[in-house]
């Protein structure tokens, strides 16, 4: 048995060693030798590391583990899950151009399409998950350069068909990017299926626990870009000595640019300490998905029998919509339910105010139980024309469960049910 005690002297350096955990390198800048190679670093930052607004080694060792259970060829973290879609997007879009997205998608990211891109001259193109393949295609612009979605909408919780829409927007020689952070890699590798980018926001299930915000773009490496019209991507950066990515990176081109381009334009990029918490809950996720999964079946199940409850939305009900989408894209449907209370927005609010172990947040996929009230917090900045094209009803709650013992989650939900119900007759 090795004498554990020996490795904390000093000098002690046991053959093959490495450290369990990965280590923080609380460090913003690197030492070099010679003004001649940190001249040659500058003018490829590949090469190794300048500078820690885009490249720190706690950082990239993270990236390399996401990269990898997503089945891509590189990944580039971020300081927000918004920040990943924002990069994703201006990685290939400049002003004049458009990309199409399904409507049934994160409110924030709602606003970031519809508003701030607008302003910059990008121009989103909504387009129903159920619209035939004919709609979308006509839908195209020359200048369209990209197609978007969420593996399962949050909060509407539709099934995006990946292959479809991936084989859609091959066909016009574009990128198919998903947002997959409700499904994880756990439950979906939409590369499996024809996605070219992947994004989370790894502030959720990825993490967790809740203790640091951050997202992450995934490369899948098997889009042609030459095939279309990228030119930041195939004509030379005279930002960069006139590289071409596609020419100097190959299958990793889009992902370097975003980092080389963007990440040191921006400058996004999370500190160490953020990505050594997140490392510690990736390892954990494999875990947690499972139990995830297995408490919502359950409170779903339990849902589906309340009286004041109009509809249930949950992917792994035999009865939702989405359900075949659900077999043939996901391993599971997450902790994620939706559902609508009678009595719309006044008894939504009541119910959630009547709650004592989910707590009232503006998260979701924690480790506890949470709800949220998305028409008057995500996505209040949404008029009822546009909740509507998200899929989002008045009455509709968002329950992100938990790990708690599912008997508390399920014992504290009738107690907030009885309260509507209390209420009422004291209203009569």
């Amino acid at each position: 048995m090795k004498d554990e005690t020996k490795c904390l002297h000093a000098g002690y350096h046991p053959k093959n060693a490495e450290p369990r955990v990965v280590p923080i390198v609380q460090s913003t800048t690197y030492v070099y030798d010679s003004t001649d190679d940190v001249a040659a670093v500058f003018d490829d930052p590949m090469k190794s590391l300048i500078y820690s607004r885009f490249g720190n080694p706690t950082v990239m060792a993270v990236e390399d583990k996401i990269a990898e259970l997503e089945g891509g060829v590189g990944a580039l973290c971020t300081s927000s899950g918004q920040a990943a879609v924002l990069l994703a997007i201006l990685n290939i879009c400049n002003a004049g151009d458009s990309f199409i997205s399904t409507p049934q998608i994160y409110g924030g990211s709602t606003n970031l399409f519809s508003f701030t891109l607008k302003r910059l001259g990008i121009e989103c193109i909504y387009l129903d998950q159920d619209a035939t393949d004919e709609e979308i295609l006509r839908a195209f612009k020359p200048n369209t350069k990209a197609v978007f979605g969420e593996t399962l909408a949050n909060p509407a919780l539709t099934v995006l068909d990946i292959e479809r829409f991936a084989s859609i927007a091959h066909m016009r020689n574009v990128p198919l990017i998903v947002d997959n952070t409700f499904a994880t890699p756990i439950l979906c590798k939409p590369f499996e299926f024809g996605a070219d980018i992947v994004i989370h926001s790894t502030s959720k299930y990825m993490d967790g626990h809740a203790v640091q915000i951050g997202g992450v773009i995934v490369d899948s490496g098997k889009f042609d870009w030459t095939k279309g019209c990228f030119p930041g991507l195939t004509e030379p950066d005279e930002s960069y000595h006139g590289i071409s990515y596609t020419e100097t990176y190959g299958n990793k081109a889009y992902i370097i640019k975003a980092r080389m381009q963007l990440m040191r334009d921006f400058g996004v990029y999370p500190a160490a300490h953020s990505a050594f918490l997140l490392n510690l809950g990736l390892e954990t996720m494999a875990v947690r998905m499972k139990q995830y999964c297995e408490n919502a079946m359950k409170v779903a199940r339990y849902l589906k029998d309340v009286e004041k409850v109009e509809k249930v939305i949950y992917p792994g009900l035999n009865s939702d919509a989405n359900h075949t989408l659900a077999q043939k894209y996901l391993k599971g449907c997450s902790g994620v339910i939706t559902f609508i209370i009678r009595g719309g927005r006044t008894n939504a609010v009541r119910f959630m105010d009547a709650l004592e172990l989910a707590s009232n947040e503006v998260h979701v996929a924690d480790i506890r139980t949470c709800v949220l009230h998305p028409a008057s917090e995500t996505h209040r900045q949404l008029n009822d024309e546009q909740l509507a094209a998200a899929g989002i009803d008045a009455g509709m709650v968002r329950i992100s469960v938990g790990l708690e013992n599912v008997t508390d989650i399920l014992a504290d939900l009738e107690k907030a049910f009885a309260k509507i119900r209390c209420a009422e007759v004291f209203l009569q």
